[in-house]
């Protein structure tokens, strides 16, 4: 779960081809009498935007939520929020929160991006609302490394082969714990999902609704899961996309989504070679060995890249591979860009696919996905005491993922220096007493594996199973017709599509 993020194929597209007047409100808000208030919290629950445009059709404006919710009398976090007002004001219904995944990703961005890709109906009848969550980009966000920092930690080698190099790997994984340590002390404890999850439903109450409509991508569904589980009551329609199973441990999701991306490289492969003329190889296992000696050699002698002085090291590498495996839209991109590393030892593309991957601008600055998205799954769930113990799982995720096992398992290593540990073991949500939630599941999804959405849909009480027979990370906003259909209808209706329903 590691930047497992949404990104839609309108969003790929904007890609690859690379404050505020009015309180907006039109007499549309209704009051949130209809949920309970919790105790404490009657200021923050009666809240009322000062919602101001912010270009281009929306609006924007800033939502406060305690720190510390069993101190919401203390320290305050702003939310950043946006909104795409409904275009048919006499017929709406309310609005529609989304979240597009991470842990890091920022909902104001996302908004700004897809809000005007979603359905005709949703963007009809709903305003299309984004979100920061605590911590992350405009909200509060928790910055721990420059850029040359992230440069040096993304370089290093995350596929040690002796203890020399796994030595190297830890002490960069500890500096950049203790980095966060110094810098976000009094953040890190509460930028949890739960206590965003917390967030979701001040942030109902405050855009006027009774209950929660929800559209979540990926690492949104899980913050979507535990929304659900804290309030079942307040659950109108919630849509989670591209599912992460929460009753995981933390190694057990790396390794599994290290699987997944395993599954996209097969797919892909098969792909370069049914298209005919694939450079790669004649067949998918021949696809499959040559990326592999590809990444050995890569290993050995990283390759040049014409965007800066940096090195194309293996870790950059599968990086760049694991991004361009998101969406089925980018396997040109990648066709391109091994066969341009292979051929000339020029990294060029795969570096330009892996800056993507994790938000770092030509001018060397990130945002703070890195960051935010450490801190976040630090927190969540327990993690392995130390090197050793957590060596253990890198090498079992090699057996079953020996392309991307390691460098998603040990990527997870800075948690085990985390300053802030939780010692709650993941569980099942099952929400009980919540409306029908719909589970959508892409069956070769490389970042969220598809028997995720089958685990959460069967744990959720009230779970709706709509399965993608497609690839690509998420299925909503792919273009297939029938999701769109079941999707938007639900989201307006609540009518969930029949459970087991496949598209594709």
């Amino acid at each position: 779960m590691r930047a497992a993020k949404f990104i839609s194929a309108a969003t790929v597209l904007a890609l690859a081809m690379a404050g505020c007047s009015g309180d907006g409100d039109g007499g549309e808000k209704k009051t949130a009498s209809a949920a309970s208030v919790p105790a404490g919290l009657g200021s923050f629950y009666s809240q009322k935007p000062s919602w101001k445009d912010c270009d281009n059709g929306f609006q924007c404006a800033t939502v406060q939520v305690p720190l510390n919710y069993a101190d919401p009398s203390g320290e305050k976090v702003g939310l950043s929020v946006i909104r795409l007002p409904a275009e048919d004001k006499s017929n709406r219904i309310g609005s529609l929160l989304t979240n597009p995944g991470g842990p890091g990703g920022s909902g104001v961005d996302f908004v700004r991006q897809a809000a005007r890709t979603f359905g005709s109906d949703l963007r009809r009848r709903f305003d299309i609302v984004g979100f920061d969550p605590r911590g992350v980009a405009a909200s509060e966000p928790v910055r721990c490394n420059t850029g040359p920092q992230l440069d040096a930690f993304f370089a290093t080698d995350a596929s040690p082969d002796d203890q020399r190099e796994t030595n190297t790997l830890g002490t960069a994984s500890k500096e950049f714990a203790q980095r966060c340590k110094t810098k976000a002390a009094s953040e890190l404890p509460y930028v949890g999902t739960v206590n965003a999850a917390r967030d979701m439903d001040v942030l109902r109450a405050a855009l006027g609704d009774d209950k929660l409509t929800y559209y979540g991508a990926s690492y949104g569904t899980y913050l979507g899961a535990f929304y659900a589980e804290q309030f079942p009551k307040n659950v109108r329609a919630l849509v989670l996309d591209g599912a992460v199973d929460p009753q995981l441990s933390s190694t057990e999701l790396l390794i599994e989504q290290a699987k997944g991306f395993e599954t996209a490289l097969r797919a892909f492969a098969e792909d370069c070679v049914k298209s005919g003329g694939c450079p790669l190889g004649t067949t998918p296992d021949a696809v499959i060995a040559k990326i592999s000696s590809f990444l050995s050699a890569t290993d050995r002698k990283p390759l040049s890249n014409n965007r800066d002085s940096r090195k194309v090291t293996e870790s950059l590498a599968v990086m760049g591979i694991a991004r361009s495996l998101y969406v089925k839209e980018y396997w040109p991109v990648l066709r391109q860009a091994l066969t341009q590393a292979m051929q000339k030892s020029d990294g060029t593309v795969l570096l330009a696919l892996a800056d993507e991957m994790v938000e770092r601008e030509a001018n060397g600055t990130y945002s703070n996905q890195t960051d935010a998205n450490m801190a976040v799954n630090c927190v969540d769930k327990p993690n392995p005491p130390d090197l050793a113990a957590y060596g253990k799982y890198a090498n079992e995720a090699k057996k079953v993922a020996p392309r991307f096992g390691p460098f998603v398992v040990w990527g997870g290593l800075p948690c085990v220096y985390w300053p802030t540990q939780t010692k709650q073991d993941p569980k099942p949500l099952t929400a009980k007493g919540a409306a029908p939630i719909v589970v959508i599941g892409t069956i070769r999804d490389p970042a969220t594996p598809y028997k995720w959405a089958q685990n959460l849909a069967g744990q959720l009480s009230s779970g709706v199973l709509l399965t993608f027979n497609g690839d690509g990370h998420t299925a909503y906003l792919q273009g297939n017709a029938c999701i769109t259909k079941a999707t938007d209808n639900y989201l307006v209706t609540t009518d969930p599509p029949k459970d087991g329903t496949t598209c594709g």
